[in-house]
């Protein structure tokens, strides 16, 4: 049974955050492919489910009336309480979660994302702006490999949709510039939440936004 929808595509770590979680916590789901490359999320009626015009977007089919949700971080947490997976033990943790979470939010996905969308989907790479971007990606990822030197997982003893969120671009090494060498402590935490039961890649998971011969917009 399919008690939610995700609309989605493969090239966004956003949504990927979401499509794992999903699968992690073994939910009923299904993707529902967001044609992001020829404009979908700007039409009207992709604004009229979510206003901010960006994907994901979570809809949980339930028996007394739908509930919509975007934004990954929001969409994390609300899965966690679902299913009471990768949440907090106590109020301590819970404030450890959200800590990071914003942390990615401002500064690690925002840069890492930005910066190879620009190198990578509109191919600049040398543009001083996506120059400038990929120089605060990599701020972050010194911040989060000196963070791991010392332990497994982000937030707590064991993995949470703080890891989840984090994780969401770097699954990409080549395509956000990354060396897996020069940053250990980063790959042995991907490499973890690799072993997590259930786990999949981002193509495994969601169809491509990019082909128009298949674009729903």
């Amino acid at each position: 049974m399919t008690d939610f929808t995700l609309d989605c595509f493969l090239e966004s770590g956003n949504a990927y955050k979401a499509a794992l979680m999903l699968e992690l916590c073994g939910a009923g789901w299904a993707p529902r492919r967001v044609a992001f490359f020829t404009g979908q999320t700007r039409s009207d009626e992709f604004k009229a489910m979510n206003v901010m015009g960006e994907a994901p977007v979570l809809t949980h089919h339930k028996v007394d009336g739908d509930i919509v949700l975007s934004q990954s971080g929001a969409i994390l947490d609300y899965l966690s309480r679902e299913f009471d997976r990768f949440g907090p033990a106590n109020e301590d943790e819970r404030r450890e979660i959200l800590r990071w979470i914003l942390w990615d939010n401002h500064k690690l996905t925002s840069y890492t994302a930005t910066a190879r969308f620009m190198s990578l989907f509109q191919n600049k790479p040398e543009d001083p702006i996506t120059k400038f971007f990929a120089a605060r990606a990599v701020n972050a990822w010194k911040v989060l490999e000196a963070h791991l030197a010392t332990r497994d997982f982000v937030a707590t003893q064991h993995p949470t949709i703080a890891d989840l969120s984090l994780c969401g671009y770097l699954f990409w090494p080549d395509q956000i510039g990354m060396d897996p060498d020069a940053y250990p402590n980063i790959t042995a935490w991907l490499d973890r939440i690799a072993a997590l039961p259930g786990y999949k890649r981002p193509e495994e998971l969601m169809p491509s936004g990019k082909d128009p011969a298949t674009a729903t917009a």
